[in-house]
C-alpha cells in the first residue's frame, strides 16, 4: 500500500495532531504506511507583528495547501478555527474528526480565576476575539499582544511578562499542559472561535483514495456544529483573526447556536442566539449572521479591517 504523506506545521502542538490522526489512520488501516511532511510556514516565522496586521490565521496553513496541491503530501490537518472560510477550489474538508473542549482556558500563576485578577492586571493573548471580550467583562484589565507556540505563551507567563494568557483548553491538553488550566471560560463567558476543538482532514478534490482513507475519521455531530459555525463567519465575510465568535450545541438532533461580533474596545457586543434543526445547520449560521448585522456589526467589522490594514 502507498504511503500517505500529512502536511504538518513544526509546532509541537501541530505534530501532536497530525501525529494522533496519523496514529488513528495506522489502527483503521493495517498496514500503511504514513509520513509526516514537516513544515514552516509564514506565520511562524512572523511573530512580531498581531496576526491581524500580517494576514490572519491562514498565514498558518498556506504553505500545507501548497504542498497537497503540488502532491508533496496527500493531506492536511487543521485545527479548525485556524482554517479560513473559503478554500482554494482545487482542495476541501471531507473530515472533521470528533471535538475536544471548545472553551478558552485562563491560565495564571498567582490568581484563581478572571474574576480574581486585580484591577490593571496584564492579560496576555494574540487574538482580537478575546481581547474584546476580554474587555468588555473587565475593562479595567490591561490586554497585550502575546504570540508564539503555547510552551513559548506558558514561559513568558511563568517569567512574569503577564499576570495572565488566555489560549485553548484544547491545546494545552493535546501539549500535555492540563494541569496548567486555571480555569475554564464558559462559553457564557468567553464565546469559542468558530471550530475551536475541533480537527479538520484537507485534501485534494476528487482524490478518491486518500477520502476513502480518512471518511471513517469523521463526526457527523461535530461536524453539524462546526458548518454552522463556519457559516456564521462566511455570511460575515470574517477571516479566522477578527473580534468574531460563533459556538453551536447539539441536543436531540436540535442545534442552538450564538454568534457574536464586538469592537476591540468591548464597549460594543452583539450578539444573536438561533434555534433549529442540526440537518440546518449552515442556514442557522447565516441566520445568525443577519441578525447581527442588523444589529450594525457590518459597522464594526469595516473598522476593524481599517485598522489592521494601517
Amino acid at each position: 500500500m502507498t504511503d500517505l504523506k500529512i502536511a504538518t506545521r513544526r509546532s509541537p502542538l501541530a505534530l501532536w495532531q497530525a501525529e494522533h490522526v496519523a496514529g488513528v489512520l495506522r489502527a483503521r488501516h493495517p498496514g500503511l504506511g504514513v509520513e509526516l511532511v514537516a513544515m514552516r510556514t509564514s506565520g511562524d516565522r512572523m511573530l512580531d507583528a498581531p496576526l491581524a496586521r500580517v494576514g490572519g490565521k491562514g498565514l498558518f496553513i498556506k504553505e500545507l495547501e501548497h504542498a497537497l496541491l503540488e502532491g508533496r503530501a496527500d493531506i492536511a490537518v487543521h485545527s479548525m478555527k485556524d482554517v479560513p472560510v473559503e478554500l482554494p477550489p482545487e482542495l476541501h474538508l471531507p473530515v472533521i474528526m470528533a471535538r475536544a473542549d471548545p472553551r478558552d482556558a485562563l491560565v495564571s500563576v498567582r490568581f484563581a480565576g478572571l474574576d480574581a485578577l486585580p484591577s490593571g492586571a496584564t492579560v496576555g493573548t494574540s487574538s482580537l476575539r478575546r481581547r474584546c471580550q476580554l474587555a468588555a467583562r473587565r475593562p479595567d484589565l490591561r490586554i497585550e499582544n502575546l504570540r508564539g507556540g503555547v510552551d513559548t505563551r506558558l514561559r513568558r507567563l511563568d517569567d512574569g511578562d503577564f499576570d495572565a494568557i488566555v489560549l485553548a483548553v484544547s491545546g494545552l491538553e493535546r501539549g500535555g499542559h492540563a494541569a496548567r488550566v486555571t480555569e475554564a471560560l464558559d462559553v457564557s463567558t468567553m464565546l469559542p472561535a468558530a471550530g475551536q476543538g475541533a480537527l479538520g482532514i484537507e485534501c485534494r478534490l476528487g482524490d478518491t483514495w486518500v477520502e476513502s482513507l480518512v471518511a471513517p475519521l469523521a463526526c457527523a455531530p461535530s461536524t453539524a456544529r462546526v458548518l454552522a459555525e463556519r457559516a456564521f463567519n462566511r455570511a460575515l465575510e470574517g477571516g479566522c483573526q477578527v473580534p468574531i465568535a460563533a459556538y453551536a450545541a447539539i441536543e436531540d438532533g436540535a442545534m442552538r447556536l450564538g454568534g457574536l461580533v464586538a469592537s476591540l474596545d468591548g464597549t460594543r457586543v452583539l450578539q444573536a442566539r438561533v434555534d433549529g434543526s442540526a440537518r440546518e445547520a449552515e442556514a442557522l449560521g447565516a441566520e445568525a449572521a443577519t441578525a447581527v448585522l442588523a444589529q450594525g456589526a457590518g459597522e464594526i467589522l469595516a473598522e476593524v479591517y481599517a485598522m489592521a490594514g494601517n
